[in-house]
């Protein structure tokens, strides 16, 4: 039986992908931040393991009890976990863009440093990498996280090239809107991290917080987490995987435009999709 990591398990598309791939029979290490989540996990009948991608302590600790159950082998790392700070520019502190990266970027890389040895041992692995159409064009208000994306854009494609010639492959999944709690953790970064009322943009961010304080509907084109699964499973099973799986039409869309528009065209297009901060 193939096993896989994925990281972020609690809720939303980890949660989606650890008993999707589990009912295609994967054997998965689904892992969590919280201890709550992680007896949730087990009570469910998945093999759980608490896993804060901020603490190398607990990477380097679920990494080891994972390699000791499988007898040193795993097929699968899907590096999923992750949250988005919004938030314009010149108001990220060192600290606020610190934490972004250390979750979204530093600690699923470090998990891919502690496991190639095992890949290569083997000679066979898949490494699927959560990116987002974010990682390829960028919108205002979402600067700390498309910046995590475009990194993990950069790490991924060294890596694959890296790569070839061996039977070690990598691929990135860029979703656009997907049904998940990603906004309620967005605005919970945003309250840490954002001074919003000393910042110029201060009506920019009272519009978004009534809308994401109010009812609110999905955004156009959104999928559910489902649709994220079925491109993670490709990676995985695929003989040939593929570089890139785009997710949902804005990310099509986007990943098109990018390439044939012009740049001042680009930008004004992607100033009306971003609602200058207040979507």
């Amino acid at each position: 039986m193939r096993s896989a990591l994925i990281t972020g398990c609690s809720s939303g598309i980890g949660y989606c992908l650890a008993h999707g791939l589990r009912e295609r029979g994967f054997r998965v290490f689904a892992t969590a931040r919280k201890a709550a989540d992680v007896e949730r996990l087990a009570a469910e009948g998945f093999e759980s393991l608490p896993l804060d991608l901020d603490d190398s302590t607990s990477i380097a600790a679920a990494v080891s009890e994972i390699l000791r159950r499988t007898d040193n082998r795993l097929y699968a790392l899907v590096n999923n976990a992750g949250f988005g700070l919004p938030g314009a520019v010149e108001d990220l502190s060192r600290d606020g863009l610190r934490a972004q990266f250390e979750t979204n970027v530093f600690g699923g890389q470090e998990l891919i440093r502690l496991l190639m040895p095992i890949f290569r041992a083997q000679n066979e692995g898949r490494i699927v990498q959560m990116s987002s159409m974010l990682g390829y064009v960028a919108l205002a208000y979402r600067g700390a996280y498309c910046a995590s994306k475009y990194a993990i854009e950069g790490l991924t494609d060294a890596l694959r090239l890296e790569l070839r010639g061996t039977n070690i492959h990598v691929s990135l999944v860029e979703p656009g809107p997907i049904t998940a709690r990603f906004r309620d953790n967005a605005y919970a970064a945003f309250k840490t991290w954002i001074d919003k009322d000393h910042s110029t943009h201060r009506a920019q961010y009272e519009a978004m917080i009534g809308r994401l304080e109010g009812q609110r509907g999905p955004q156009p084109f959104t999928l559910p987490p489902e649709a994220v699964l079925k491109r993670v499973a490709r990676a995985l099973e695929s003989r040939r995987p593929h570089r890139r799986y785009q997710v949902t039409v804005p990310a099509y869309l986007s990943a098109l435009l990018e390439r044939i528009l012009p740049a001042p065209l680009l930008d004004t297009l992607l100033d009306r999709v971003g609602g200058r901060g207040k979507r």
